[in-house]
Formats: structure tokens, C-alpha cells, sequence
């Protein structure tokens, strides 16, 4: 089981799903705002997201087992036939929730999302993931997109002409975080790649440790430790700045710890280290995925 757990990567998809319920039970609950789904079509929802995701997740192992000499699908504890039904049963279960959701809010083009995430996945893992920089972008545009879905689905369909203002504040929320995921995933998948540079070499793909060498990328990835960080002050001065009680925890649980990602960037030499960081990003996304239930005692 724990093989098949792995495959999907288990750990992310949890991720994915608490920030998906914090955005639903620490924004739209708390402040009455007009919403499409229920608990039952949340659930939906994130099964349908997180189905999506492990999807690609296992095309993702299943072409990096096709092209590599030393072999994985997690250690040879799966099978690439029994990969490839799962990789079939989860982008079903996606689409077809999707399509039911999408129908269910009367908005029967958002189903397209599911399809064309999964298409995105697909050609990820048999074409993107070779072109430099574009790889890691493409996850972090899919895994912003997994909260935009929230939105999208429970906010959009809710908007009328009276509530147009509440309901664009409150998805503007949102989009900050989305976009801060982004950063977020960038950067892991950056230290990824340092991490696993010899058996990206040995497949041909060019990454950027490979192409920059891995000293410099380690240093690159501390420089860029500045982003998060800038686009969390802007937050604070934006949004938080007139209550000194949020500002000071939002220093504390998130700013601090990218401040020591940032530094502890540029004196990291091995995997162990560059895990160490991963690890730390990992942190600070749950974080800030659960201080979004903080919202309904800062804002009101």
C-alpha cells in the first residue's frame, strides 16, 4: 500500500485539500458570502482536484520509469501496467466529478479545467518537464490552479450585481495565495531538480542545475528565496497592516521561517540539506494554507 501511497504522492494531495478547505471554511463560511456548493459539492470538489493530481503524479513516475536506466516506480513495488490503470481510474473519477459539478452549478464549461489540467499533466510528463524553466513553472501554475478551483467554482457562479464587490474581495484573497503557492512550488521544484541532477543527466532533460551547475542554482534558489518573502510584506502592508496582532503572527509563522529558508539557501551543499529546505517550503505552505481560518478574526 505504502508503494501506491507514494506513487501519488500522498503528502501533496493532503496539502492541496487542507488549503482547499481552509479557502472554503475560513473565507466564504465565516463572512456569509453568497456560495455555489455545499458540503457535499466541496467534497466533490476536492476529490475530483485531488483525483486530477494523482493522475498526474503517476504519468509523471510512469515516464520517468520509461526513460531511466536505473528504474523506480518506487522501487519496483508497482508495476508499470498496474500504473498505467491507475493513471486511467483517477482521470476518470476527475472528469467525470467535474462534469458532474460543473452541471450541478449550471455552469457546464468548467468541466473543460479538469480535462485540460489533465491534458496538461500528460504532455507535462511525455514533453514539458525537457524544456528548461517550463517544467517548474507548469507545477506551479497547476498547483495555484487547485485553489483557484475553489473560487471558480463555489465564488463565480454566486456573483450578482449586489455582491459583485464582496465576492471580488474576497477572491482576490485568493488569487494572493494562489500566487504565493506559486512561488512556493516554483522554488521545491527547483530544489528538486538540484537534488536530483544525476538522474536527470542520465535521461537527457535539461534542468537548470544542470545547465547553471548546482552551486550556482543553490544560490539561485536563495536569491529567489526574496520573492515569497516581498510578495508576504506587500500582503501585510496591504491588507494587515492596521492590526498589529495579525502582522506580528503572520512575521512570526511565515516571513521568519522564509527568512531561514532564505539563508540557510546559500550555505547548502548536499541532498540532505537541499531536503531540509524542501521540507521547510512544505511548512510554510500548510501554514499559510490554515491561517487562512484566522481571516474571520482579523477581518471582522
Amino acid at each position: 500500500m505504502l508503494p501506491y501511497l507514494k506513487l501519488i504522492k500522498l503528502d501533496n494531495l493532503i496539502i492541496i485539500a487542507l488549503a482547499q478547505l481552509c479557502i472554503k471554511y475560513g473565507l466564504f463560511e465565516p463572512f456569509g458570502i453568497a456560495i455555489t456548493l455545499n458540503g457535499f459539492g466541496i467534497a466533490l470538489l476536492i476529490i475530483a482536484t485531488l483525483s486530477i493530481a494523482a493522475a498526474g503524479n503517476i504519468i509523471i513516475e510512469i515516464y520517468d520509469y520509461e526513460g531511466s536506466i536505473e528504474k523506480s516506480l518506487i522501487n519496483g513495488a508497482v508495476t508499470e501496467k498496474s500504473a498505467n490503470r491507475l493513471f486511467i481510474i483517477f482521470n476518470v473519477i476527475g472528469v467525470l466529478i467535474g462534469f458532474y459539478l460543473a452541471n450541478m452549478i449550471g455552469r457546464s464549461g468548467f468541466a473543460a479545467l479538469f480535462i485540460i489540467t489533465s491534458g496538461i499533466f500528460y504532455i507535462y510528463a511525455s514533453y514539458l518537464k525537457e524544456i528548461l524553466v517550463l517544467k517548474n513553472v507548469i507545477i506551479g501554475l497547476l498547483t495555484a490552479l487547485s485553489l483557484l478551483v475553489v473560487g471558480i467554482f463555489d465564488l463565480l457562479p454566486a456573483i450578482t450585481a449586489k455582491n459583485r464587490e464582496s465576492q471580488t474581495v474576497i477572491f482576490s484573497i485568493i488569487l494572493d495565495y494562489s500566487i504565493f503557492a506559486f512561488i512556493i512550488i516554483v522554488l521545491r521544484e527547483i530544489i528538486k531538480d538540484c537534488i536530483s541532477i544525476d538522474k536527470d543527466h542520465n535521461l537527457g532533460i535539461r534542468t537548470i542545475p544542470i545547465v547553471l551547475g548546482k552551486d550556482r542554482t543553490i544560490k539561485l534558489i536563495g536569491s529567489l528565496g526574496i520573492l515569497p518573502i516581498a510578495a508576504v510584506i506587500y500582503y501585510i502592508y496591504s491588507y494587515l497592516f492596521s492590526n498589529t496582532n495579525a502582522v506580528l503572527i503572520v512575521l512570526a509563522l511565515i516571513v521568519a521561517p522564509l527568512l531561514y529558508f532564505m539563508i540557510r539557501s546559500f550555505s547548502a551543499e548536499t541532498n540532505k540539506q537541499l531536503k531540509q529546505l524542501s521540507l521547510i517550503l512544505k511548512i510554510i505552505l500548510i501554514i499559510s494554507s490554515i491561517s487562512l481560518l484566522f481571516y474571520q478574526f482579523i477581518l471582522k
